[in-house]
């Protein structure tokens, strides 16, 4: 049954839709390209101030269990199995879904270690003004824990692989609730982290804009691609896409808030000017008339 199973569904991979494969490719190069103007931000700005330590954490281990799940997944499982029968063409369409997931997963990961290079080291002063600020231990804590909680998936998911494989689709599941329930949490601490500080900082507007929508598409896609079996894996998506929507809105309306105060202050800055100018004006042409009645009294 099983081996019905497989050639049945190697049979569907063998001819992919060219729409399905122009969408998926267009999403894969959406994900990476949505990360970009982060990384820009970070690297442009020589800082990581703004970005919450705890959104970094939540972010990449949340990362971690959503590529680990889709790649045990008995679905993904079987169409990695099916490229030994069908083209190179099919196999790669078949496996744009793993694909995204990867990809999304690298961006974020680069993201955390730009967040520890870049990590702003405050002074005494800066210090003894906010106690409780994110401090460059934290951010080294951050990059531990996250690589430690990489470690252990992956050695625990190549266990059951190999010595319990009946076991993989409740690890998956497992995992899936885990990167739900650790997207869910992630943007909580970043929306608290905006909110104090009423500004951006080095959080980066055009990647939610991007993201925010794309969130959605990209829960579709995989939907379409993993059926309800695969559930645990295009939830995330939905859940990250309206947290994703709430920082969003909160970042635009300090962002706008800021450039009124700035376009304020230099309408401000003008008006003085046009007041000072004629006094100026008046100052010197009595400058002027004085020296001028002199030279006459002089003649």
């Amino acid at each position: 049954m099983q081996l019905t199973n497989l050639a049945s569904r190697c049979d569907e991979l063998a001819n992919p839709s060219l729409a399905n494969f122009g969408v998926s490719i267009f999403i894969l190069v959406g994900i990476l390209v949505s990360y970009l103007p982060q990384h820009y931000r970070i690297i442009a700005r020589r800082s990581s101030e703004g970005l919450s330590p705890y959104f970094v954490l939540l972010g990449t281990t949340s990362g971690t269990c959503a590529i680990a799940n889709i790649l045990i997944l008995p679905t993904s499982r079987t169409d990695v199995g099916c490229c030994r029968e069908i083209s190179p063409f099919a196999c790669g369409a078949a496996l744009l879904g793993i694909a995204q997931v990867g990809v999304q997963w690298s961006c974020f990961f680069l993201i955390m270690l730009l967040f520890l290079v870049f990590f702003p080291r405050p002074s005494a002063a800066d210090s003894e003004n906010d106690p409780k600020g994110p401090t460059y231990r934290s951010a080294l804590i951050v990059v531990g824990v996250s690589i430690l909680h990489f470690l252990v998936v992956f050695l625990v998911s190549i266990t059951l692989l190999a010595r319990f494989p009946e076991m993989l689709q409740l690890w998956a599941n497992v995992l899936g609730i885990s990167a739900s329930v650790l997207a869910s949490i992630q943007y909580l601490p970043q929306i608290y982290t905006t909110w104090k500080l009423q500004a951006v900082k080095s959080l980066s507007i055009p990647m939610m804009c991007i993201q925010t929508p794309g969130s959605f598409v990209f829960a579709a896609s995989l939907a379409v691609r993993l059926g309800r079996e695969g559930w645990s894996a295009w939830t995330v998506y939905l859940v990250t896409g309206c947290l994703q929507g709430v920082l969003l809105v909160m970042g635009i309306s300090f962002e706008v808030r800021e450039w009124r105060k700035r376009k304020a202050d230099a309408e401000g800055r003008d008006e003085v000017r046009g007041e000072r100018a004629p006094l100026l004006g008046d100052g010197e042409g009595a400058r002027q008339r004085s020296h001028d009645s002199a030279n006459g009294a002089g003649g």
